[in-house]
């Protein structure tokens, strides 16, 4: 009987769903908190009659001892309630409980003296000793506030011990009040994978200073000195304290010493629905390549957008999206957003209704070589301003299906700029690609018969919508571009495939982008075709080992840098005006206005109709022909259409 009744505690008490699971349960009931701050006080009451005791003071004979005794826990019970000491996780205990404690006895304290005389007053008789009153709550201040330390250390302990999380060893960037919030949380999340050893600091005043206990390491000219023996293995760095050049200094030096680099972000832009643990995040090639925040003008702007119907094709690529997500943050009176690609175009749906509940937006499946398709939806929307950002851009894939590029890329945008013209729409804003300057691959060449229609189809008679071209480079983390794939590659273990040891590009943020799309279509008067400044190329087999060394690995050793040779119709290095094409400076000093001159109309309106026609045939050779008529500068390398540049 008695062992069937102690196996069935046992089962209730560690096993199965009950509420005092004790290997994993989640925290103390609040009733048991207060039970045990009741045996803590009964406790302290014990303890100072036995000091009282011992020192030989007599107590006043006005109460019996279980009278007195009630009265003082009675109290501290009812102010334990009235400040709900027993409301926070002990194992989590911060300032904030200990002050509540520290009320809970300063109240219970001074209502006890008062009650004290109050009482002698009246009957010429005292209750309480004064300093009997004094020890008791000293020693029950320090028994709860003991009692939620050992709980705190013992969990930590616990579950540092029960951790399978090998921790990383960092220090900190910095000893202001961010840096110190940041070291106050990696403190007390015990599965937190770094260990903080310290922080790191030029400032000779803070020599010997200790920061929550941890050492200020000081450091003169390079952050890495005087870290060998702390053997580190990462740094901490907070959000945009460091410019990009000091930035990307700081990753090359800590990468020769072999340590990570991590970015966190400032207190300010903490997600509090995540563990800042989660939120910290070792450096990206896309973090050293960023540049000064952008300038805009948003009032110009907000005077585009506010209240206006918007289309935006391509809306659920890379650029369309971010295109999507910025003009939403403008009120326009209604975003389009058009797309062939069914998944993305859902999940960019999805998204905005989450983040944009207010926005008035339609998504619409549509393919833009499809004439009728768009016609019924310009009928139905009314558009006042268009972005194109559809577009084939893979170089490759459209070198082996030219006459996809014509659909998309040349018959699309036609399509676009027939019904714009056709329903009054104010302003159409194309986006293309430094591809299209000096063409090597069908990709750019059409891109750049699209920017060719564009601006010649504005000098035609009765065109009163303004067209406007905005061109720039690569775009950091965007769908088939190269840093995503090398970043596949490396978690793959490689090789990092690098077409060509000597091949550059620029690159672009994506926001940054489209912000600049954005301020563009402010300037343009129709006909212009402006160009980013793109910043300094990179050259991509530096990228590829860089990456690789912010991944923890030694490129050649860890990770292989393959040479594959260059892709059909690729080109070593990109450009953003062509050799006869000089440019104009704008009021914004990162867009440029490119001065071209424009093909008349009726010329090229031959030549796209016969493009056309050859593509539904899928004549390759021709189309391509005709868009190296089209394309004068457009030569073939690499390519399988190289012969045609020969004839």
């Amino acid at each position: 009987m008695y062992e069937s009744l102690l196996n069935k505690f046992r089962r209730i008490l560690l096993q199965g769903d009950n509420k005092l699971s004790i290997t994993s349960f989640h925290y103390l009931p609040r009733w048991i908190v207060l039970c045990i701050d009741t045996v803590l006080l009964f406790i302290s009451v014990i303890a100072a009659n036995q000091i009282m005791q011992s020192l030989r003071i007599s107590f006043y004979p006005t109460f019996t001892l279980m009278e007195r005794y009630g009265i003082i826990l009675g109290t501290n019970i009812f102010f334990f309630i009235i400040f709900k000491t027993y409301a926070g996780l002990i194992r989590h205990s911060t300032f904030t409980d200990i002050v509540k404690l520290f009320l809970s006895s300063f109240a219970t304290g001074f209502v006890l003296i008062v009650f004290n005389y109050s009482y002698y007053y009246a009957t010429g008789s005292k209750i309480y000793i004064l300093p009997g009153l004094i020890i008791y709550l000293i020693l029950s201040f320090s028994f709860l506030l003991l009692f939620r330390v050992v709980i705190k250390q013992v969990y930590y302990l616990f579950k540092e011990n029960n951790n399978s999380i090998v921790k990383k060893r960092v220090v900190i960037l910095g000893t202001d009040d961010h840096a110190i919030s940041v070291a106050q949380a990696l403190t007390t999340d015990s599965i937190r994978p770094f260990e903080l050893i310290g922080f790191l600091s030029n400032n000779p005043k803070y020599k010997k200073i200790r920061i929550l206990g941890k050492p200020v390491i000081l450091y003169k000219k390079e952050v890495c000195e005087n870290l060998e023996q702390y053997h580190l293995q990462g740094i901490l760095i907070l959000g945009d304290t460091l410019s990009k050049n000091e930035k990307n200094d700081l990753v090359d030096n800590c990468l020769e010493k072999g340590l990570l680099i991590y970015n966190v972000p400032i207190v300010e832009q903490w997600n509090s629905k995540t563990q800042l643990t989660h939120q910290i995040k070792a450096i990206q090639i896309e973090d050293l390549l960023n540049r000064e925040v952008i300038s805009l003008d948003n009032h110009l702007i907000a005077e585009d957008l506010n209240n206006k119907v918007i289309l935006i094709t391509g809306g659920a690529g890379s650029i369309g999206s971010e295109m999507v997500r910025q003009i939403a943050k403008f009120n326009p009176k209604k975003l389009v957003v058009l797309d062939q690609a069914e998944t993305p175009l859902y999940n960019l749906e999805l998204e905005l209704t989450e983040n944009f509940p207010e926005l008035n937006f339609v998504t619409e499946l549509a393919n833009i070589s499809n004439m009728y398709r768009l016609a019924m939806l310009f009928e139905l929307h009314q558009f006042d301003v268009i972005y194109h950002a559809a577009a084939y851009k893979h170089v490759p894939i459209i070198e082996r299906n030219p006459h996809e590029a014509i659909y998309v890329n040349i018959l699309g945008t036609m399509n676009i700029v027939k019904l714009a013209i056709a329903n009054n729409v104010a302003k159409f804003v194309m986006i293309s690609t430094d591809k299209a300057v000096n063409p090597t691959n069908v990709m750019g060449a059409s891109k750049r018969a699209a920017e060719m229609y564009v601006q010649s189809i504005q000098k035609e008679k009765g065109v009163e919508t303004l067209f406007i071209t905005t061109r720039f480079g690569n775009v950091l983390g965007s769908n088939g571009s190269v840093i995503p794939h090398f970043r596949r590659q490396i978690e793959r273990g490689g090789p990092v495939t690098v077409t060509h040891p000597d091949i550059i590009r620029y690159f672009m943020t994506i926001p940054e982008a489209c912000q600049l799309v954005l301020q563009a279509g402010t300037m343009g008067k129709g006909g212009e075709i402006f160009v980013f400044d793109m910043g300094k190329p990179v050259r991509i087999m530096d990228l590829a080992t860089r990456m690789i060394r912010l991944s923890g690995f030694i490129p050649e050793k860890d990770i292989q840098i393959k040479v594959t040779g260059l892709r059909p119709g690729e080109k070593l290095y990109e450009e953003l005006l062509a050799d006869e094409t000089f440019h104009l400076p704008t009021h914004h000093k990162k867009i440029m206005v490119a001065k071209d001159v424009a093909i008349p109309f009726l010329d090229l309106k031959k030549l796209f109709e016969a493009i056309v026609k050859a593509a539904l045939r899928e004549q390759e050779m021709e189309v391509v022909r005709i868009l190296k008529k089209i394309v004068v500068e457009y030569k073939s390398e690499n390519s399988d259409f190289s012969e045609l540049d020969a004839k």
